[in-house]
């Protein structure tokens, strides 16, 4: 069953202890929202959970297993979207989403097409990511989360520069994601508009 759990997690950055025995546990068809005034630590939580920043002491457990144990294997199930969309301004949006794809699985015909189409950003297949708005880059960078097939979604405020037809569409996503046994650990200030069952709660202080 998929299941992300950790255990009393800390991480110091100089003299300032930014987690603090962070534990928290989620299964599949459950989104962990993660809360806080600005420093108090959600986007390294986030990071940490990537291996993207090392913790002092703690566990995380993927399907009962610590990371530490096999973390290519969690990379391989997690698809992460930062503050930056991660995403290179000279390749068109169906490039940015076909090399990205590729580097997790092999991509079939017409998938990178149905994935901007979902996005509503059709219409930028082919055009230059430099060249796109901010909240057109941002749906881009959505069709990546859909087409990667990843079990595990962590999302560092995903709805920036989102519209609010975007931020609908970002529930659709992220509710169909958990309805299809994935599931997401997601920092952000505004409401998910998911159903309560399906989400919970992280305050970070």
């Amino acid at each position: 069953m998929n299941e992300l759990t950790a255990e009393s997690l800390h991480l110091w950055r100089g003299e300032h202890h930014v987690l603090r025995g962070v534990s928290f546990s989620i299964a599949a068809g459950q989104c962990l929202q993660v809360t806080g005034a600005n420093g108090s630590g959600k986007t390294t939580l986030l990071r940490a959970l990537c291996g993207l920043v090392p913790l002092e002491s703690g566990t995380v457990r993927w399907r009962g297993r610590e990371l530490s144990a096999d973390r290519d294997a969690f990379h391989g199930e997690l698809s992460y979207l930062g503050h930056d969309n991660g995403l290179k301004a000279d390749l068109t949006a169906a490039e940015n989403l076909s090399f990205a794809t590729r580097l997790k699985r092999p991509l079939q015909t017409g998938e990178v097409s149905a994935a901007l189409e979902r996005t509503g950003v059709a219409d930028s297949a082919g055009v230059a990511l430099r060249r796109l708005s901010a909240g057109q880059r941002r749906r881009v960078a959505l069709a990546r989360l859909l087409l990667t097939h990843a079990a595990v979604w962590v999302l560092d405020e995903p709805g920036s520069n989102l519209d609010a037809h975007g931020q609908s569409l970002l529930a659709e996503l992220i509710n169909a994601h958990l309805t299809t046994s994935g599931l997401a650990v997601v920092a952000t200030h505004q409401s998910l508009n998911l159903p309560t069952p399906q989400v919970c709660p992280l305050a970070l202080q």
